[in-house]
């Protein structure tokens, strides 16, 4: 890939696509609005607040929002210490940050005594060009690692705007992929609903199957769209819940017809939607032909947004010209 000197702009770019409708901030309205009624939810973050869309709440509850400082490890001790006087608290930082830098704290705090912590991190996977020390490629393998953690990847600002009332709802650790800023809104025209640890089918097809979660389903809707054009006929089912796995509805799309399997998610190779799926065929005896669109098994480049996504292969575009390869094969 040719390196160019880009802008800050180029590198932060929003993930929609051209022409695409989004909603500004829907974690930190979605979260303002619920707590209106539900006194017991508070705000932590690591000096990120605006980065992550939490300004929005500590806004309109300050006497409910806490700034521990650049201090992850503590901003995870802290809202450990408030799930246990009964609050339910939201701590926010970038994904980096809170796997790789609070890892212990998480696991030890938060994870071991099962406490209601909601952990909400900005930058997943390739959503910055900033290079690998800010692109978390391998955060929902550690966080699926640990006991006690549900893992959650939601694809748009619909989706996230349910999400938040539900984990709100859930007793013990979440961790949430966050979309911030401008997020597209794509589940809009379809009847959808966000439950925990069920998937669901958005489109059926009669030649492939995608399981894809996050940003991947977007883009598996705008790729099944232009393969339609193409006389492709391509079904999705979205995952947003990585753990728990919807296991039974995987297994009985599989299983429906003989479809090329691909499993789409923005994240690494390792660990991730791709590995959790071929695990479960394996220990079912499934016999399936099942590929996987996912990040590279290295550290990636900076660089802008579009340009990497199609370097690593999780563009649109990307996307269809692998299907299409895979289908000759």
């Amino acid at each position: 890939m040719t390196k160019k000197k880009l802008t800050t702009s180029a590198m932060i770019a929003s993930i929609a696509e051209e022409g695409q409708e989004t909603i500004a901030a829907p974690f930190g309205y979605a979260l303002s609005k619920l707590a209106e009624t539900r006194p017991e939810i508070v705000g932590v973050t690591a000096d990120l607040a605006k980065y992550t869309d939490l300004h929005i709440f500590a806004q309109n509850y300050p006497d409910r929002f806490f700034q521990v400082g650049i201090a992850e490890q503590l901003a995870m001790a802290t809202a450990g210490g408030l799930a246990k006087t009964g609050l339910i608290p939201f701590v926010t930082t970038y994904a980096v940050f809170a796997t790789r830098r609070a890892y212990e704290f998480i696991h030890q705090i938060i994870a071991e005594e099962n406490l209601n912590v909601k952990i909400a991190v900005a930058l997943p996977g390739l959503t910055t060009g900033y290079g690998p020390s800010h692109q978390a490629t391998e955060d929902i393998a550690m966080m699926r690692a640990i006991p006690n953690m549900t893992v959650i990847d939601p694809c748009d600002a619909t989706e996230l705007e349910q999400i938040v009332p539900a984990i709100a709802d859930h007793n013990g650790p979440v961790y949430l992929r966050l979309l911030r800023g401008k997020v597209p809104n794509v589940l809009k025209d379809y009847d959808y609903q966000f439950e925990i640890g069920k998937a669901k089918l958005l489109e059926d097809g009669n030649d492939v199957l995608m399981i894809s979660t996050g940003i991947l389903t977007m883009r598996a809707i705008e790729a099944a769209k232009k393969l339609a054009s193409e006389g492709i006929s391509v079904a999705i089912l979205h995952c947003p819940t990585i753990k728990p796995l919807d296991n039974k509805t995987i297994l009985k799309e599989i299983t429906k017809s003989n479809r090329l399997v691909v499993t789409a998610e923005n994240h690494s190779e390792i660990g991730g939607l791709g590995e959790a799926v071929s695990s479960l065929l394996v220990e079912q005896g499934i016999s399936a032909k099942v590929k996987r669109i996912a990040l590279p098994d290295k550290f990636l480049l900076a660089g802008a947004l579009p340009t990497l996504h199609d370097e690593y292969g999780i563009s649109t575009a990307a996307i269809c010209n692998s299907i299409k390869k895979w289908l000759a094969e």
